[in-house]
């Protein structure tokens, strides 16, 4: 006999299913942050160590590639633990990730900086699996999306911090010996460590919602069998991969002469904009793919929303003519929810299709005129992720964490698509490299239309 397993949320003396919701944004922005760091480090340690593209692009290759390694293992883990005590985990093991980087830069190794960076994401690969699997199934089905794309705001409230916050701890300073400037970065990863430590003896107390899997009818096999699942993991891989792309390229793309000729501290501040699109874009998706219904209140949040996207842009470039021509980019995000009309695939599909043209912009120009398609993708990135999750666990029952356990492994797509642009941009330079993340949106394009479907037998099953 086929069988369908249901969640339900078992509650003695625990928070609410809102409150568990806002304590766990402030783990999408821890590790928001610690990822977004990378940007800032490749160029610092492209420079110490006289490393090519290829090679720095290590640092994404070994980081995502933790994810690969620790995502399946991860849900087996979190199936044997529950989803509080992965986090604590997850939290633990990222903590003692951030600490080696003090020896990493005492010793001035990039094998030693290498091995960090593979602890700090194995850490953050437990959290991954337990908090995005956690949130989708924290409330109703329909507004799984609409929960995530919250939770993901706030990862990127942590990817726009990121940047600003290297800078001017590592970018601006000038260093005189080889010794300072690999101990530049021990100072902010040691702090990093404590604040993920104290975070993590908060969950540890704290009662959350307990989320069982109740079982009504056996369901053969395992999540590999649903294509729609198989095909959002690949989703997940080029999204992943193009986003994580474009952000480790921009500080030294916005360096070269032909395009913008910026110092690695303020090109920086460009990379918080890139960034702080997802949070913007986000932020719409919360509201847009939400039950919310449409009227004055919806209408007010926007509007906030947008205003802070012109605040943030002419704070980051100090001039008001640049916040405007952002605030076109946001003008056309918004048309583009629209448009979606509150549909996650079609929002999705119609999103990669803005990310590909934006994209082809940035190829087809130099100069500053090529900056801002490229750093307008980043709205456009915002949805991605958390729709394509939600998308691909639909209808997956039992076996949801195994599901959240293969789309995290799919974000390896950071580690491999990262490091076959290094190998363009060695040989054709970064311009062209770009060309690679083209792909990647192309194919979710193809996902948001068609391969999100679930196959003829599998909703036969789920009726």
């Amino acid at each position: 006999m086929k069988e369908i397993a249901k969640t339900k949320i078992t509650s003695k003396k625990v928070m609410n299913n809102k409150a568990a919701l806002g304590l766990l944004c402030s783990l999408f922005f821890m590790w928001g942050f610690i990822t977004c760091l990378n940007d800032i480090l490749i160029p610092h340690l492209k420079d110490l160590f006289e490393l090519n593209y290829t090679q720095i692009m290590l640092i994404q290759f070994t980081f995502f590639g933790a994810y690969f390694i620790m995502s399946l293992p991860s849900g087996w883990i979190i199936g044997k633990i529950g989803y509080k005590n992965g986090i604590v985990l997850g939290l633990a093991v990222t903590g003692i990730g951030a600490l080696l980087f003090y020896p990493s830069a005492a010793l001035i190794s990039y094998a030693f900086f290498l091995g960090a960076f593979f602890i700090l994401a194995s850490g953050i690969t437990i959290l991954q699996v337990a908090a995005n699997a956690y949130v989708s199934i924290l409330g109703p089905p329909e507004t799984a999306s609409g929960r995530l794309n919250l939770t993901q705001a706030f990862n990127s409230l942590g990817t726009t911090i990121a940047p600003i916050f290297g800078s001017i701890l590592i970018l601006s300073n000038h260093f005189n010996t080889v010794d300072e400037k690999a101990k530049a970065v021990q100072g902010p990863y040691i702090g990093i460590a404590i604040a993920l430590f104290v975070v993590a003896i908060i969950f540890a107390v704290i009662k959350l919602p307990t989320i069982k899997a109740v079982t009504y009818k056996k369901e053969a096999g395992s999540a590999w069998s649903y294509r729609h699942l198989v095909l959002g993991a690949v989703a997940i891989f080029f999204y992943v991969g193009a986003e994580v792309s474009i952000g480790s390229f921009l500080i030294n793309f916005f360096g070269e002469k032909n395009i913008a000729g910026l110092a690695h501290s303020e090109a920086a501040k460009y990379v918080a904009l890139y960034w702080g699109g997802a949070m913007i874009g986000r932020f719409f998706g919360a509201i847009s793919l939400s039950n919310m219904k449409k009227g004055l209140k919806q209408n007010l949040y926007i509007l906030a929303i947008t205003i802070f996207a012109f605040l943030l842009a002419w704070y980051l470039t100090k001039e008001i003519k640049l916040a405007l021509l952002y605030l076109i980019l946001v003008g056309i995000n918004i048309a583009a929810f629209h448009l979606g009309k509150n549909k996650p695939n079609r929002t999705l599909g119609i999103f990669a299709l803005i990310a590909v043209i934006l994209v082809s912009l940035t190829m087809i120009f130099s100069g500053k005129i090529a900056m801002w398609p490229i750093i307008g993708v980043g709205l456009f990135n915002s949805i991605m992720f958390p729709t394509i999750f939600t998308l691909s666990i639909d209808g997956l029952g039992k076996h949801t964490s195994q599901g959240s356990g293969i789309l995290c492994m799919s974000i390896v797509g950071g580690a491999i698509i990262p490091l076959l642009m290094g190998v363009l941009a060695d040989n054709f330079g970064i311009h062209h490299s770009f060309l690679i993340t083209l792909v990647c949106y192309l194919y979710i394009v193809f996902y948001a239309f068609k391969g999100y479907k679930h196959s003829t037998e599998q909703v036969s099953i789920s009726k």
